[in-house]
């Protein structure tokens, strides 16, 4: 245990949906690929790939806290 009281929390974000690319496999939120193509494939092949599959969040989970003091995380 830790001497922390807990007296600064901070509700960390829900997780979000991510964008896997079905080439390399690199998995990014959609709201940072927006219209694009995946940066990885282009930076290592030269090649604009479009095609990504979803990956459902598995943040099924109640919102999470986390101590601004000491680190912890809180359920």
């Amino acid at each position: 245990m830790t001497a922390c009281n807990h007296s600064k929390l901070i509700q960390l974000p829900e997780e979000k949906n991510r964008l896997r690319c079905r080439h390399c496999h690199l998995a990014i939120k959609a709201d940072e690929l927006g219209e694009s193509y995946c940066p990885e494939c282009f930076e290592v092949h030269g090649k604009k790939r479009y095609n990504f599959e979803e990956i459902a969040a598995t943040d099924a989970r109640k919102p999470q806290f986390k101590c601004e003091e000491c680190g912890i995380m809180i359920l």
